[in-house]
């Protein structure tokens, strides 16, 4: 039997998969959904009203930590290695730029159809019995945060044929190419439009103007920049450098993200650097990158277990469907409590934190449970033709999927962009699905 669980294990591991990158995108959605957990402090008011905070931001040494558990920009640069390996057996199959963008297309717009037609049903049905707005829209927005991630890594990925073929040719040149754009939008944004015109953040309510809109071109300068560190880490440049050329430039990635964050504007909360992204989540991606490299040999060693590799396959086939429906699984979990004739923990108390690992525990087997389902949309689905295999097909499925996402990452969760985009998704899928045989 032992023998059998071992040949299974082996078999399932691809030649040549670097399985500490898998374990590096297991770690980064789950520090996420732990850090989500940690963000969204529910209890009652002395007066029995419902308490909403954001607990773990006000705490005094939450700025430095994100720093550190701001690991967004490591998905970023381990899916631009899975995309440089993904692009050369794509390759050498025969399979266009195109047909390597659809692939991709379909693994993030698939997990996300079901997320959408839960939100379209469940933010129009409280409008139909009258929910409290405010609540709803206190709800939605915090639920709705974590989608800028697919409208970012679908740029990424679209435009991957290309920016290896650039990086083929130019190397670092592409580096400091979009190191250039992601500062000058940077620039323009905070000395600009907030300093000379005075242009305000977006209003909590309405689709109004807002300084972050002008920083939306960043979401391509910036993850772009993360995606090509990812080429050079496939390339072996990380792993070219001795240990402490490696912890030479931790630090001076450090060094140069202070001295940025000094000169106003940005935000010393790496969070608030996130969306829209700044020129800080360049520094993180090289510092991740570097990071990496230095733990890769315990890592391997790690991954070496069986046991390891199966928490690995397990959550790795889940990933999207875990990103994509923790935080409703928090808001329902905690709908529950509510619910219950038990009293909450107040929100910052020493029995709140000391329970955040256990409700972590309780929040991943839930979404386990609802995954037995969603896994379907996970899967990739049957091999056959393009129904429409032209570049212009691909590029309109493209931006029909992210156009309503970078909506609601700009002004928030609600109603009618959770029934656009979800009308948008089934477009793009139907855009890049495989055409039926007819006999």
């Amino acid at each position: 039997m032992s023998s059998a669980a071992t040949d299974s294990t082996t078999r399932t591991v691809p030649a040549g998969r670097d399985l500490t990158l898998d374990l590096a995108r297991i770690v980064c959605v789950v520090l996420v959904v732990f850090v989500h957990i940690l963000f969204t402090g529910v209890g009652r008011a002395p007066d029995g009203s419902l308490l909403i905070e954001r607990t773990v931001e006000a705490q005094s040494w939450f700025t430095a930590a994100s720093w550190i558990a701001n690991i967004m920009p490591l998905f970023f640069v381990v899916g631009g290695y899975a995309a440089r390996a993904g692009w050369r057996s794509a390759s050498a199959r025969g399979d266009s730029a195109e047909d390597f963008v659809r692939v991709r297309l379909l693994r993030l717009a698939r997990p996300a159809l079901p997320l959408f037609v839960f939100f379209t049903v469940v933010l129009g049905a409280t409008r139909l019995i009258g929910v409290d707005p405010a609540l709803v829209d206190t709800v939605a927005i915090g639920v709705g945060s974590p989608l800028w991630f697919l409208a970012a890594y679908m740029i990424v990925q679209a435009l991957a044929p290309a920016m290896m073929r650039l990086h083929e040719r130019y190397g670092a040149w592409v580096l400091l190419g979009l190191l250039a754009g992601a500062v000058l939008v940077d620039t323009f944004r905070f000395t600009v439009i907030g300093g000379f015109l005075g242009i305000q953040p977006v209003a909590g309510t309405g689709y109004g103007l807002g300084q972050e809109l002008f920083g939306i071109p960043n979401i391509v300068f910036v993850w772009l920049f993360a995606q090509q560190i990812g080429f050079f880490l496939f390339d072996g440049w990380f792993g070219a450098r001795r240990w402490w050329q490696l912890m030479l430039l931790i630090g001076a990635g450090y060094a140069a993200l202070w001295g940025l964050v000094s000169m106003g504007g940005y935000s010393w909360n790496m969070l608030g650097n996130q969306w829209p992204p700044t020129t800080a989540m360049v520094m993180l991606a090289v510092i991740q990158a570097a990071a990496l490299t230095l733990l890769h040999a315990p890592l391997t060693a790690l991954m070496r277990h069986r046991a390891a590799q199966g928490v690995v396959f397990l959550i790795g086939s889940r990933l999207m469907t875990i990103y994509l429906w923790h935080l409703p699984m928090i808001m329902v979990l905690i709908g529950i409590q509510l619910a219950l004739p038990f009293p909450l923990p107040a929100p910052g108390s020493a029995v709140w934190w000391w329970t955040r690992p256990l409700f972590l525990i309780v929040v991943l087997a839930a979404v386990w449970v609802l995954s037995l389902w969603l896994i379907r949309f996970e899967k990739a689905p049957a091999a056959g033709p393009a129904r429409f295999s032209s570049k212009a097909a691909v590029i309109a499925a493209v931006l029909v999927f992210i156009a309503p996402i970078i909506a609601i990452t700009a002004y928030g969760l609600d109603f009618p962009l959770a029934a656009i985009a979800l009308a948008c998704t089934a477009l793009a899928l139907w855009l890049t699905g495989a055409r039926r045989n007819v006999t």
